[in-house]
């Protein structure tokens, strides 16, 4: 079982930064393929960014192409999802995913962080 909890969230201008954190117990997180959604009010849930377990591959939605970044430090068991040029519409629920690399099936959810972004 692998708990995920995200953190990083907050109150942000228009055209600032964030850092989000999803870090992970009770398993490794380095055995998982590992995504970043979210979701904001009235809204389906919108996939963000991924990154694959090995680290050697990377996703990301359109509209967050070249302003947010995701990495991973295996020895911090945590994944980063790294976000400039915050737009208002960046406003979300963003949320953590984790999918076993040997068995997508097996997968879990944080409890998500709020970013608000002010115009």
């Amino acid at each position: 079982q692998v708990q995920l909890v995200e953190s990083g969230g907050g109150l942000v201008q228009a055209g600032g930064s964030l850092r989000l954190s999803c870090a992970a117990s009770g398993d490794t997180l380095s055995s998982y393929n590992v995504g970043w959604y979210r979701q904001a009010p009235g809204k389906e849930r919108e996939f963000v960014a991924a990154i694959r377990y090995s680290g050697d591959s990377t996703g990301y939605g359109d509209t967050v192409k070249g302003r947010f970044t995701i990495s991973r430090d295996n020895a911090k068991n945590t994944v980063y999802l790294h976000m400039n040029g915050l737009k208002p519409e960046d406003t979300a629920i963003y949320l953590c995913h984790a999918g076993y690399y040997k068995n997508s099936a097996q997968d879990y959810w944080g409890q998500g962080t709020q970013v608000t972004v002010s115009s």
